[in-house]
């Protein structure tokens, strides 16, 4: 896993144009990679076709705000970390922001200084967090591979949970095996469709889709799922 310090892909979703040129250039000058969005829309199109480390989330935006933004990026778990930044300093706004899944909330206006140390702290829990081993390790032989109650069967492409066979289509067996294959390994989206779709471009939701999917069929709580692992900013983690 590379470290926080590494170069990082920020999106930074802010309408004006002189901060949001302001904190793109000083971001460069630390290293990472900088992408603006100027309203809520273009965020979230953005979010849909590449996979980001951090968003800079403003809330008053043009055609979405800033809180519907981030509601719709956690109701599609992309858990992405997320700072918010913004003119109010109400304690409505900020606990808003709280409970749809922000990480930070800064208020404007803000230190730079101080705005890029929790951009460190935040990329840094995001890195511990994600950066977690497997507990148990997967047994291979072959085309044959186990974790939990499970077998995955390449050679007859067959999968068993407790003995019961499970049904999956062409595209889930493939990724389920490519899983399987390379336990904890982070890959982000388009790596995952390039391997197992042939792609080298598409929808990131259709990973999604197709790990939700997964983790009905195999997690005991798909909600708080124990193989099939969302890691911040960078894409899903097979753990056995």
């Amino acid at each position: 896993m590379t470290p926080p310090t590494a170069t990082r892909d920020i999106l930074i979703v802010e309408d004006d144009e002189a901060i949001a040129t302001g904190l793109s250039l000083n971001l460069r000058l630390a290293g990472h990679n900088a992408t603006i969005a100027p309203d809520g829309d273009a965020a979230l199109a953005q979010l849909a076709d590449k996979v980001f480390d951090l968003v800079l989330l403003d809330i008053n935006l043009p055609r979405r705000n800033g809180l519907e933004v981030l509601g719709v990026m956690r109701e599609a778990d992309n858990v992405v970390p997320v700072i918010v930044l913004s003119a109010r300093d109400g304690e409505y706004d900020k606990v808003a922001a709280l409970r749809l899944g922000a990480d930070d909330y800064v208020t404007k206006p803000f230190a730079l200084a101080e705005l890029l140390a929790r951009i460190d702290a935040v990329l840094r829990r995001a890195h511990v967090s994600s950066a977690a081993p497997a507990e148990e390790p997967i047994e291979t032989e072959g085309d044959v591979a186990r974790f939990a109650d499970v077998v995955v069967d390449n050679g007859q492409r067959t999968v068993t949970r407790g003995g019961e066979p499970v049904k999956l289509t062409h595209l889930e067996f493939e990724l389920l095996w490519f899983f399987v294959r390379h336990p904890s390994q982070v890959f982000g989206r388009n790596r995952l469709l390039a391997a197992v779709w042939g792609q080298t471009a598409g929808s990131p939701r259709t990973i999604d889709n197709f790990v939700g999917q997964l983790r009905k069929r195999f997690e005991l709580d798909p909600e708080r799922p124990r193989h099939f692992i969302t890691v911040r900013g960078s894409g899903y983690r097979f753990d056995p």
